[in-house]
């Protein structure tokens, strides 16, 4: 009856354990930011914001999206307007995701191109 609650305490432990570091487990953002010429469209802002958004749907290496856009006071924003978030578990997943030939339709979708766009990919510290 010892050795099976050892062996139980020492399995709960184990698992707890695994399940802590995978909670922590580092993760790769890809920020994607998009700033427009005036009076680009409102329709093909959305167009453009809806095809980056499906994205997720279709490359399984995305681990999650979200998007926004700038409402910040200080204006510091140097003209971009939109901010789109990817997160990746590996570098390899991003770039699965960059050949991927739905995000190759998406970029040739982005003609007219946005005025401004800056790409900027890093580990998340937590």
């Amino acid at each position: 009856m010892k050795k099976l609650l050892l062996f139980t305490l020492i399995l709960l432990s184990t698992y707890t354990v695994n399940a802590q570091q995978e909670k922590h487990k580092p993760v790769l953002r890809h920020v994607v930011m998009f700033g427009w010429k005036e009076g680009t469209d409102a329709a093909y802002i959305n167009k453009v914001v809806t095809a980056l958004s499906d994205l997720k749907h279709k490359i399984p290496t995305i681990k999650s999206f979200e998007w926004g856009t700038n409402n910040s006071p200080e204006n510091l924003n140097n003209g971009l307007t939109h901010c789109f978030i990817l997160t990746f578990s590996s570098e390899s997943d991003r770039d699965a995701y960059l050949i991927h030939p739905d995000h190759k339709a998406f970029v040739a979708l982005l003609n007219p191109a946005p005025e401004k766009v800056t790409v900027f990919d890093y580990w998340a510290n937590k």
